[in-house]
């Protein structure tokens, strides 16, 4: 189509009319927007306007969405590499430049506003996983903070959590950090988390970043990253983070006869998958005095051959378990990429993860702490809220996210509930002790303590026997539903889906689902209930729904929710009765997908698999 006239303009949807120019050979005229699967925006979006005497256009300025699509939460995540079937680049070295100079100038600003006058020297830290588009990535990371005027400084291989350290200890102390990982996603991906002194970003400061940053983008000319002119100082901090953390085992196990050596005599083993986490074999538990034969996976390859680095990872859980019954290991620890999440085996082979490790870390936190609140996420199972009440604490569930988690309990000890730990399945976990920063290291540091103090105490038994009366589920399974769309419209149509779910319980079409209050704080048996929350202020990309029916009583409960990862939607089932699980996702297949035409929009395949066999592989 040809066009006489391109400008960009802004568009705000349930605002004020927009007035477009006319030009000479045209006149005034009004018309309507019409997206597919559209639900009320909330922010601006740029649009490019063409215009012709015949017909007139709204197209998205794919130059800035670009850049806007980057934004996952509170961090920046992408396609880094070719190689995904169906996804092309998009985190280019021009877009991270763009967006680490948006950063440097928000960073300035807030410091200046926090000191009350300008402020002449702002020092920021790099660390980053073994991603092999790292290298590149960090060059434009580099440039894009000189230009704001920031000073630099390279750490090289590092963890998410020293990253944030880097602002607190001494004599680093930078004004922020940013660590570029994308956990245990695949090679072909990459991103970035930013860090000030108080903390990871939030969603919304992260979105105003990515907004500044995709007008840099779309503005300017050369496409390429600059050269740079300074190079950044290279600095050695992991060493003084794994002293940091050495320092803290040996003053609070307080040895009686080896006080620099109290892991002398104790067996573990690592599998760091490639990843961030060898480091805390070499220069934390070696130094110790601990035997850590066997371990796995220590050198860091960015192709991650041997397993995806995830504690959730079967693979990686299977080859720790191998290699602790083996060695006749104390303890077997299994990290992610970047270290900011962790799960453990114990001396049994036993895996600890998702609600295992929880409670784990609940056992160790409510000896400390008598009476804490717990946080966790709401895909968490009713034995584990037992588990904590037993001992005394209180159980509050929140949204599914580690940082609605972690931000939960900062919220929860500001109103005066004292909360000790926040804990997603995933494997974040968080302590108030430790800056409620999400801390794989920092959590496997307090499991060991507990199991040095435990023999110390004369016990025989391994660290799973605190968790050895949680119940298990008797089914627990999660789908996934693919969003059948282009890339940029998936999560209109997943958000789409997930209301239509709502609608359908809250009108009745599934008989005997309700809608617990997700999004709230809720629980139920003695447990904290929050209400201070609003109802009606619920996150629209996940629900969680009781379902029972009146022969049989209570089923369990389905937990859906859009990824923030993937374009799709995860929905997550537990049942405290056998063959529970299928009856819930037969209801769910025939009254909210096949009813509603949702499987025009969703691959409904392994919700379909399991209704029919019970199987999804």
């Amino acid at each position: 189509m040809a066009s006489t006239s391109t400008s960009s303009i802004p568009f705000q949807s349930n605002a004020q009319k927009t007035a477009f120019p006319s030009s000479p050979a045209s006149r005034p005229f009004q018309t309507a927007l019409k997206f597919p699967f559209l639900t009320p925006l909330n922010k601006a979006v740029k649009f490019k306007f063409l215009a012709t005497l015949n017909s007139n256009e709204l197209v998205i300025d794919e130059e800035m969405e670009r850049i806007r699509r980057l934004q996952n939460g509170p961090d920046v995540r992408g396609v880094a590499l070719d190689g995904e079937k169906g996804r092309t680049v998009e985190l280019t070295p021009p877009a991270v430049e763009a967006i680490a100079e948006s950063f440097g100038e928000w960073l300035i600003s807030v410091l200046e506003k926090e000191r009350g006058n300008p402020v002449e020297v702002v020092r920021v830290s790099l660390g980053k996983d073994p991603r092999i588009s790292g290298a590149t990535l960090s060059l434009a990371v580099f440039s894009g903070l000189a230009r704001a005027g920031c000073l630099t400084f390279d750490m090289g291989l590092a963890t998410t959590p020293a990253c944030f350290m880097s602002t607190l200890l001494p004599p680093f102390s930078y004004d922020a950090s940013i660590m570029m990982t994308a956990s245990h996603l695949p090679y072909t991906r990459n991103g970035l988390k930013f860090f000030t002194k108080r903390g990871g970003l939030t969603a919304p400061e992260m979105e105003e970043i990515c907004d500044k940053a995709a007008s840099k983008y779309a503005n300017r000319m050369a496409k390429v990253s600059t050269v740079l002119r300074t190079l950044p100082t290279r600095v050695d901090f992991m060493s003084a983070y794994a002293k940091h953390l050495r320092e803290i085992i040996k003053e609070r196990v307080n040895h009686p006869l080896h006080y620099d050596m109290p892991l002398k005599g104790f067996e573990i083993i690592v599998n760091a998958g490639n990843g961030s986490g060898g480091f805390f074999t070499w220069d934390v538990l070696d130094k110790l005095g601990a035997d850590t034969f066997g371990s796995l996976h220590l050198n860091p390859d960015g192709m991650f051959p041997n397993h995806i680095p995830n504690p959730e990872d079967k693979t990686a859980m299977a080859l720790t378990r191998a290699a602790v019954l083996e060695n006749s290991a104390d303890l077997g620890i299994v990290f992610d990429t970047d270290v900011d999440r962790s799960g453990v085996v114990d001396d049994k082979g036993n895996p600890i993860n998702g609600d295992r490790l929880i409670a784990l870390m609940s056992a160790v936190v409510l000896r400390e702490h008598p009476g804490t609140t717990i946080v966790t996420d709401a895909r968490t199972s009713m034995a584990l809220t037992r588990f904590i009440t037993d001992r005394g604490g209180q159980h509050c569930l929140y949204r599914v996210g580690y940082r609605n988690v972690i931000d939960k309990g900062v919220q929860l000890n500001k109103d005066g509930i004292e909360t000790h730990l926040m804990m997603e399945t995933s494997g974040h976990g968080a302590l108030k002790e430790n800056h409620f920063l999400d801390d794989g290291a920092y959590m496997v540091v307090k499991i060991i303590i507990e199991m040095i103090k435990m023999k110390l105490a004369g016990s025989d038994e391994g660290i799973g026997s605190l968790i050895k009366d949680l119940e298990e589920p008797s089914e627990s399974i999660e789908l996934r539903m693919n969003i059948i769309s282009e890339p940029k419209y998936a999560k209109t149509r997943g958000r789409e889906a997930i209301e239509t779910f709502r609608l359908c319980i809250e009108e009745g079409r599934l008989e005997g689902w309700e809608l617990d209050t997700c999004g709230d704080c809720w629980v139920s048996d003695g447990c904290l209930v929050d209400s201070n929350d609003n109802p009606a202020a619920i996150d629209a990309h996940m629900y969680r729904a009781k379902v029972s029916d009146k022969e049989n009583g209570e089923h369990g409960w389905v937990h859906v929710r859009q990824s923030i990862h993937n374009p799709d939607i995860a929905v997550n089932m537990q049942s405290s009765v056998a063959g529970g699980c299928r009856y819930m996702a037969r209801e769910f297949r025939n009254k909210y997908l096949l009813a509603n035409g949702m499987n025009k929009i969703l691959d409904i395949t392994q919700i379909d698999k399991y209704a029919r066999s019970g199987t999804v592989g």
